[in-house]
């Protein structure tokens, strides 16, 4: 039997931070003068103590090295964990949101998402607010540490294939996996405050600066405003589409970088694989814009490079309601929040090395058939692609492409259209934000779903923060015998 004690102890330790952080939007709201700051007191005091209980119940928990069952359980449990005790605030005054839409929130939160089910963002107390931002930009800095440190072990959608790369920086090779968790966490507080400074010398106040600096660098897209980012126009959208791709880039490579080497980062195949993809629908659509809707240059160039970049890299904010653009923007839209950004970044869906991977394989058979006496291997990066990896990804893509259906499929039986049906089954499992359709459209919001869509939603974003197989995988019988 699987020894959990191990595993609740990590939790609880981590719900009992989460609680003490609760104490910063508490200051904020008593600095602003609202009232409701108790709320934040209390929520604190609740996960602090559920949290430390839990974790000086399984004090005694052997402390050496977890086994692959104890590993999956933890990266899940971990996930849902959190967003419950995330959501305490949002069930309180002056929300008081039902359990359905505080956990929603929360889970868009800290998988990153973006997803809201509240409106009326201008009015909410600055405290509120914050918490939402703080949420993701947790979330942001989880998913990276994950993505380096337990999803290669897990062997994970192919995240094997980086599994050397990130523990060897140039061939230095760094002693534990917390040491290159510090320096990505450096990195992720060093590029947020650099974002917060630019925010500020825009033009945006303090409180708006902090709220998106922290939700640009995680790539969530939760914003203080209902219009999200068009209520900042103009030069922001530049600084927000540089963070935002700064975000997305393979955070080991900064780790290269700082070490005094740039090969790394301008020889990554992911990292042209993904600026090529952003450079080219940015000037198909802003294009598109000039001749079709007859705009300016600078503003049609403004408004696809941000709105493309934003829903690339999974942020989800939207400057525009860019379904005005057309049919063709809105199935552009809708495949590039298909793609994502690297793997080791903050950003969720798929992820542009999986397309490279697969696309080198096909070319690696189309060699075959044309030579049948040659021998061929995929490549990625200027390295062999192991069969391991490659099935690996297969595999992902096929369950993504499922889940995706099912998830559709089901949307569909609560009473949605279909537009609304596949645009949130795919904006929750890529973890992107807004959909399409006049409900969950970027001018739209998640509210106005049915309970039973929105608990689809939520393991929606779930699974799909998680890559899809470290959850399903606690739903096998051969996991729990093992």
């Amino acid at each position: 039997m699987i020894d959990l004690r191990p595993v609740g102890h990590v939790i609880g330790l981590l719900v009992a931070v989460l609680g003490a952080t609760m104490l910063i939007p508490m200051v904020v709201d008593a600095a602003y003068g609202n009232g409701h700051w108790p709320i934040f007191l209390q929520a604190a005091v609740m996960t602090v103590l559920g949290g430390g209980l839990t974790a000086l119940a399984t004090a005694n928990s052997n402390t050496g090295r977890l086994s692959l069952q104890q590993t999956f359980l933890l990266t899940v449990a971990v996930w849902v964990a959190l967003p419950l005790f995330g959501a305490i605030p949002f069930l309180m005054d002056p929300l008081h949101a039902r359990p359905v839409d505080a956990f929603f929130e929360a889970m868009s939160g800290l998988t990153t998402t973006g997803s809201t089910v509240f409106s009326g963002l201008d009015r909410l107390p600055e405290g509120i607010l914050l918490w939402r931002s703080m949420l993701q930009w947790f979330g942001g800095i989880g998913i990276i540490v994950m993505a380096m440190v337990f999803l290669p072990e897990l062997r994970i959608g192919g995240m094997q294939i980086f599994r050397s790369e990130a523990f060897d920086t140039m061939g230095k090779i760094l002693p534990r996996a917390a040491e290159i968790a510090s320096q990505i966490s450096w990195i992720y507080v060093s590029l947020t405050f650099a974002c917060f400074l630019g925010y500020i010398a825009l033009g945006l106040d303090n409180f708006d600066a902090v709220n998106h600096a922290l939700t640009t660098l995680s790539t969530g897209g939760f914003s203080t405003r209902d219009a999200s980012f068009g209520a900042f126009q103009g030069a922001p959208e530049y600084l927000a589409s540089i963070f935002m791709i700064l975000a997305s880039l393979p955070f080991v490579r900064y780790i290269q970088l700082l070490a005094g080497t740039a090969r790394p980062i301008l020889l990554d195949v992911q990292v042209r694989g993904y600026l090529a993809v952003i450079a080219v629908t940015t000037m198909v659509l802003a294009f598109f814009q000039i001749t079709a809707d007859g705009r300016g240059i600078e503003e049609s160039l403004r408004e696809a490079v941000f709105n493309v970049t934003s829903i690339i890299s999974g942020t989800g904010y939207a400057s525009v309601d860019y379904q005005l653009w057309g049919a063709f923007a809105m199935v552009a839209f809708f495949f590039l929040g298909l793609v994502g950004g690297c793997a080791g970044s903050t950003c969720c869906s798929v992820k542009i090395f999986r397309y490279q991977i697969v696309l080198s394989a096909v070319a690696a058979q189309v060699r075959r058939i044309n030579s049948p006496h040659g021998i061929f291997q995929p490549r990625f990066d200027g390295r062999p692609v192991a069969v391991d990896v490659l099935s690996s990804v297969m595999a992902f893509l096929v369950l993504f492409i499922v889940s995706l259906g099912v998830l559709s499929v089901l949307l569909g039986l609560t009473g949605l259209d279909f537009v609304t049906s596949l645009s949130g089954a795919a904006t929750a499992i890529g973890n992107i934000g807004p959909g399409l359709g006049p409900v969950i459209g970027p001018a739209g919001f998640f509210g106005p779903l049915n309970d039973t869509a929105k608990w689809l939603l939520i393991a929606g974003m779930l699974v799909g923060r998680l890559e899809l197989m470290a959850v399903y995988v606690l739903f096998t019988a051969r996991f729990w015998r093992a």
